[in-house]
């Protein structure tokens, strides 16, 4: 090369210089990996950190759940009396989450816990039963009561007392000294009849309500289209006899006729043409369903 050609090389690279330019292209960055291995390693520590917190049981808190469980069953001394163990503790089987051995896996707190939901439906049952001798025995002063007045008006004999899952039932048989044949207008006795009950169930706070029955036969029903009408009507008397006289106020009161759907006695019975023919004044149960239920055993005790 001439002298010329290598001063204007020179020149030129001096020039390249002066622009902060580089005669070789920047090289690559191999070291970014290291980044990317870093993030994989710190959320790989993140997953195991809580792994095993989720893995570990809180002893004190195990225990506090364990008394509250009994207090709410009522029975702190008595239901739960096995070890705080860890729910991953092992039992007679491999596997660390075995259900099968209750909680804590123990066999004796699993079984603690049934004991109290037992004695829980126990003490519950024996409240219902306790609750429905208590209404048996009000509906029996009620009865004496109505029993008492009858009895001095020579009535008694026409009155009939039952206890269903309802409540206490009193029956009157509507026989021709309470209504005329095919009428529905109450008789002299007949509403003496009713004076009788009103006043024993008139201080109540329970609902009454009267039901209209007729019987089997197949005669006419006077004025009235058929037993449907004949049998509201009949309870519709009562009713307002007991609204009237004895001040039984009428958002107490309801009335409803059966016709002959309801008998007490089948047809071949010689006493069903009289006994079916009914009116049922019922003093209703302020009781919970499945305590009603227990009323007719109870009263059989």
């Amino acid at each position: 090369m001439s002298g010329g050609g290598h001063a204007a090389a020179k020149a030129g690279a001096h020039a390249r210089h002066k622009r902060g330019g580089h005669d070789e292209e920047e090289h690559e960055n191999h070291e970014r990996w290291l980044v990317s291995y870093a993030d994989m390693m710190t959320l790989l520590m993140v997953l195991f950190i809580v792994l095993f917190a989720i893995s570990q049981v809180d002893q004190k808190k195990f225990a506090e759940l364990k008394n509250g469980l009994a207090v709410g069953f009522g029975n702190p001394s008595v239901a739960f009396n096995g070890g705080e163990s860890s729910l991953l503790e092992s039992s007679d089987s491999d596997s660390p989450m075995d259900l099968s051995s209750g909680i804590g896996g123990t066999t004796s707190d699993a079984t603690a816990i049934q004991d109290a939901v037992a004695a829980k439906e126990r003490a519950q049952a024996a409240q219902r039963q306790a609750a429905a001798q208590r209404e048996v025995a009000n509906f029996d002063k009620i009865q004496q009561q109505i029993t008492a007045e009858l009895a001095k008006h020579g009535l008694a004999d026409q009155v009939r007392f039952s206890i269903d899952e309802r409540g206490l039932v009193v029956t009157v048989v509507t026989t021709g000294i309470v209504f005329n044949g095919n009428e529905a207008v109450l008789l002299p006795a007949g509403r003496a009849i009713i004076d009788g009950v009103g006043p024993a169930i008139s201080a109540l706070p329970n609902k009454i309500e009267v039901d209209g029955h007729t019987n089997q036969l197949t005669g006419g029903t006077g004025t009235y289209p058929s037993g449907w009408e004949l049998s509201t009507a009949r309870a519709a008397s009562v009713l307002r006899l007991l609204h009237t006289h004895a001040g039984i106020p009428e958002t107490r009161l309801m009335a409803a006729g059966f016709a002959d759907t309801r008998p007490l006695y089948p047809t071949t019975d010689p006493q069903a043409a009289e006994r079916n023919r009914r009116v049922e004044i019922i003093v209703l149960s302020n009781l919970p369903a499945d305590t009603r239920a227990l009323l007719p055993s109870a009263a059989e005790n």
